[in-house]
């Protein structure tokens, strides 16, 4: 069974026969089987070699990095044997062609709108009082169907996320704000976590994307452009209510997480080293969560509901299954 490895102290990444060695600055070492790893995530200055990434390459693991204001900069990203020129025809086909872009594009943000109403009412029936933002949101979640571009599409999105934030200072038992989404750079607690989450969530959808034969780049939601894998942006729409958003209310409201977890420099809030270990830590407990699949019949981890999403977008590709984003039902 191979897991996650997150590495926040610096030092130094080497092969070792068939295993990582991890080398800290004092001297300390720890060797990881490689057959244990499924990827690696670096929160500290670490150098490496091109023999290591040789390892890396030959077993199909992602390093994924992040700076020292824990931004994501980029991934090691293996040679990779799936790989399909038919596949990635398809892709192009059903992004150039409007109204099949704009059918899938719709799934996407039907799919992540009802996860996000679902939260919702699931802190109304616990006295929250949000049937306000409920009902403007339901309101807004029935333009989806009837949206004629992606530009209307992607309006209609961002008005009921603006809905749902407004909700959040109601259902966070916290003296904290939140006034709006601010990402560059994040100006309190709670949109430090959220850039912070979504970047990881970011880099566990590459990884889990990359396991299939789909193209990160060519996306249908958000547009592609140079510099970014814009299908993982447009699948984790759909995971952020479920992922991100439910451990931000759990970091505040049991008080796992508070200011004192953060440290204010210049124009930034940054999480503090160890602050960021304990969120990686529920993270990544959060990822192995199991739920019973009803179509699968089988326990699958929400880690593993990425990768089910990238197939059932391989399905409808093919003409095989009409995509349905996933949906909360618990």
């Amino acid at each position: 069974m191979s897991d996650s490895y997150y590495i926040f102290s610096p030092g130094e990444l080497k092969r070792k026969d068939n295993t990582i060695e991890i080398i800290k600055v004092d001297g300390t070492k720890l060797d990881i089987p490689i057959e244990r790893v499924k990827d690696l995530y670096i929160f500290s200055e670490m150098n490496f070699n091109t023999k290591l990434l040789g390892l890396m390459a030959q077993h199909g693991i992602c390093v994924h990095m992040f700076n020292y204001y824990e931004h994501y900069i980029g991934s090691f990203i293996p040679k990779t044997s799936y790989v399909s020129g038919d596949l990635l025809v398809k892709q192009v086909i059903y992004y150039i062609d409007k109204s099949k872009r704009l059918a899938i594009a719709k799934e996407f943000v039907n799919a992540a709108s009802f996860n996000i109403f679902r939260n919702l009412k699931y802190y109304d029936r616990r006295n929250k009082n949000l049937e306000e933002e409920i009902n403007i949101i339901r309101t807004l979640r029935d333009t989806i169907s009837t949206s004629k571009t992606i530009t209307e599409l992607m309006g209609i999105e961002g008005s009921i996320r603006k809905h749902y934030y407004s909700a959040w200072n109601t259902i966070i038992n916290s003296d904290i704000e939140f006034d709006k989404r601010v990402k560059r750079p994040p100006d309190n607690i709670i949109n430090s976590l959220i850039s912070f989450l979504n970047s990881v969530l970011y880099a566990k959808a590459l990884t889990e994307i990359l396991k299939t034969q789909l193209n990160p780049c060519i996306s249908y939601l958000h547009e592609p452009s140079d510099k970014r894998y814009s299908l993982i942006l447009d699948v984790t729409e759909i995971f952020k209510p479920l992922i991100v958003d439910r451990l931000i209310f759990t970091f505040l409201n049991k008080k796992i997480i508070d200011d004192r977890d953060f440290v204010e420099e210049v124009g930034y809030l940054k999480i503090k080293e160890n602050s960021v270990k304990k969120i990686m830590q529920h993270f990544e407990e959060r990822m192995k969560t199991t739920i019973h699949h009803k179509q699968l019949n089988r326990e699958v981890s929400y880690q593993y509901l990425i990768r089910l999403e990238a197939y059932k977008l391989i399905k409808h590709l093919y003409e095989e299954k009409p995509y349905e984003g996933f949906k909360i039902w618990w």
